[in-house]
């Protein structure tokens, strides 16, 4: 799975696993390890793969209809106290249930990929819009993505990419002078004051918070449903 982060200039798209553990239902819960204490959010518009890739693809908006079978909404909630200072991604996204899917797979028809760069996401916490933005904003598209994405790992059908998400997530990167004076600490009191400043953040999910999802075409010719996940 992939993550891109919108509005953000990068030099390198990045490529990270999440595991099967963290796939859940779209309408639930998902619970908050005993210990996590900066549980985040980050919607993202998920893309099943149709056919198996085995070496390098050269993809392209007109051709992604031939690797690109349905989408779906993807919530890629994530452990920042484990992700971060642990710098383990896998670790920190992979928790069982970390990953809802759905609610519904929706088979694209040729015409509908014309959208997929224009799609509205929206994800939302006890009804406050956190995250709201367009996929036209992606620094990466689906199909330089997968492009990418073929020249180092083989793909199956049914495989699932998460193509990025928007602004608005509850972590907050401190500004360049404090990361400067941050970074001449011991890494244990670095790792320490980081998630004592995150801790402070409102924004980080609690138990009995209720997150909602949706992804969807302007025109509402594509709409893949609404996610309905509170955390336990």
């Amino acid at each position: 799975m992939n993550l891109v982060s919108i509005r953000t200039p990068k030099t390198f798209n990045m490529f990270f696993t999440k595991s099967d553990a963290s796939v859940a239902s779209a309408v639930g819960t998902v619970r908050r390890p005993p210990n996590v204490s900066l549980l985040d959010y980050e919607i993202e518009l998920a893309l099943v793969f149709r056919r198996p890739i085995r070496s390098p693809a050269a993809v392209t908006p007109e051709t992604l209809k031939d690797y690109v079978f349905a989408a779906t909404i993807a919530n890629d909630i994530s452990a920042r106290d484990v992700q971060i200072p642990q710098t383990q991604f896998f670790k920190g996204k992979s928790y069982r249930g970390f990953c809802p899917l759905g609610p519904w797979l929706t088979v694209l028809e040729p015409q509908d990929f014309a959208l997929i760069d224009n799609l509205d996401l929206r994800l939302a916490v006890n009804g406050e819009v956190r995250q709201h933005d367009s996929t036209a904003n992606l620094v990466f598209k689906p199909a330089e993505t997968i492009s990418e994405l073929s020249t180092f790992a083989d793909i199956a059908p049914g495989d699932v990419l998460l193509t990025g998400t928007p602004s608005g997530c509850a972590l907050r990167v401190p500004r360049p002078m404090v990361r400067r004076i941050f970074q001449l600490l011991p890494e244990g009191k670095l790792w320490e004051l980081f998630v004592s400043s995150q801790r402070r953040r409102p924004e980080y999910l609690k138990p009995g918070d209720r997150m909602t999802a949706t992804i969807r075409s302007v025109d509402g010719r594509l709409d893949l449903g609404e996610q309905k996940i509170t955390v336990a």
